[in-house]
């Protein structure tokens, strides 16, 4: 997934877009197909973990501790994001996390929230949207959805505010969701960096403003197809409401097909498309289904590091080249210090090297480039705690002088 984003990143004209549309046809969408095919067959509603309302976990309410919000935070670019924010010093725990179902926004966005137990579902609710479970009014629109967040102590934090640290806050940023829906598929890919240094911007801000902690959280993830993901007809004598990838049931339909319960209320079933297909022809970006892509996210809980290493002493006295292997030598040596080289210090997942490789007892340790096509090219060297956060880093040319 990751390495399709960054394909499609690459692109600068039209004739790019094609070319590169053409490759990803011909080996993503395959294998997107295919697992999405084989989460569908093995879906069980009592042991999907993220299951419904009533089995959901209810998160602790912890004073300074921030809500931050960010609609479709995909799992690679969750992982993205957490290397941004640990370059800036910055401690990341990372959760794996599941969307509820349907993978929309109406469902799943309330369904992370910290007012779980305030919401329920009503009877033959086509739109997907639950309600306030005391008064039965939609969230719709979102003014019911602050309202319970407000009755439950928390300061919602509008724009760039920070609010009151003392109190508990819920915050959203982030047009990852919307940007997908609104750009084409190539452009949408290049907007992704900037979107992700404004969230870490975000982050940063919160927690300098006095925050304890941050919690990102997301509702789902999306499939990325350029050319259209595959079209699948249903029945309009079956489906009363149908979204690009969902479809509620008209009441009393008939249907041999599997129906999957809504995290809301079980006993509404809907309809998904099978595989990655939609119900409308032509669409590049959409959520709504059961795949790895929509359905598997990554919570990140964010904190200030211990003093211990925000203070580090640690430094690169040496890199030295043979080849394409990598040496370098440390101030000191920590058996809790990693060695990685790549293209963008912050991201984890630009890394050049097979696995990144520990110091262990020495001050010295190497580790080797394996795409001989990239040397003479700008890279960084970083040094890693064992919680993968930056300690130091340094610019280099790989197979080159430091």
């Amino acid at each position: 997934d990751n390495a399709a984003l960054e394909s499609l990143a690459l692109v600068n004209n039209i004739t790019n877009a094609e070319a590169v549309s053409t490759v990803l046809r011909a080996i993503y969408l395959p294998w997107l197909e295919a697992s999405a095919k084989h989460l569908q067959d093995i879906f069980d509603p009592t042991t999907y973990p993220r299951g419904n309302c009533e089995t959901a976990p209810i998160y602790p309410a912890l004073d300074s501790e921030c809500v931050l919000f960010v609609d479709g935070l995909r799992l690679d670019l969750g992982k993205r994001l957490s290397a941004r924010i640990k370059s800036q010093g910055l401690q990341v725990t990372e959760t794996n996390s599941w969307s509820a179902l349907p993978s929309v926004t109406a469902t799943a966005k309330p369904a992370v929230s910290p007012v779980v137990s305030k919401i329920k579902g009503e009877d033959s609710n086509v739109d997907f949207e639950p309600s306030v479970a005391d008064s039965g009014k939609s969230l719709k629109g979102g003014y019911h959805f602050k309202q319970l967040l407000g009755h439950a102590g928390y300061e919602i934090l509008k724009g760039g505010l920070t609010g009151d640290v003392s109190k508990k806050g819920w915050a959203e940023f982030g047009d990852i969701d919307h940007i997908g829906h609104q750009a084409k598929s190539w452009k949408f890919a290049q907007q992704i960096e900037t979107i992700l240094d404004e969230i870490t911007e975000r982050v940063a801000k919160l927690l300098q403003s006095g925050w304890k902690s941050v919690r990102i959280v997301t509702d789902h993830g999306w499939l990325l197809m350029p050319g259209g993901l595959p079209k699948v007809e249903l029945s309009s004598a079956l489906s009363e409401n149908k979204w690009g990838r969902c479809a509620s049931i008209k009441t009393g339909a008939k249907t041999d097909n599997q129906l999957f319960p809504w995290y809301w209320n079980a006993s509404e079933e809907f309809y998904l498309a099978r595989g990655v297909s939609c119900f409308q022809k032509g669409h590049e970006y959409t959520h709504g289904g059961l795949s790895l892509q929509e359905c598997l996210t990554l919570e990140l809980s964010v904190n200030k590091l211990s003093d211990k290493f925000q203070k580090s002493d640690i430094k690169i006295v040496e890199i030295a080249w043979t080849g394409l292997r990598c040496k370098v030598v440390l101030s000191k040596s920590d058996p809790n210090l990693n060695l990685d080289v790549r293209k963008n210090a912050g991201d984890g997942l630009s890394s050049h090297v097979y696995k990144i490789k520990s110091f262990g007892d020495t001050d010295t340790t190497s580790v080797v480039v394996e795409n001989e096509d990239l040397e003479g090219q700008k890279a960084t060297v970083v040094i890693l705690d064992k919680n993968g956060n930056i300690i130091t880093q340094s610019q280099i040319i790989i197979g080159g002088e430091s």
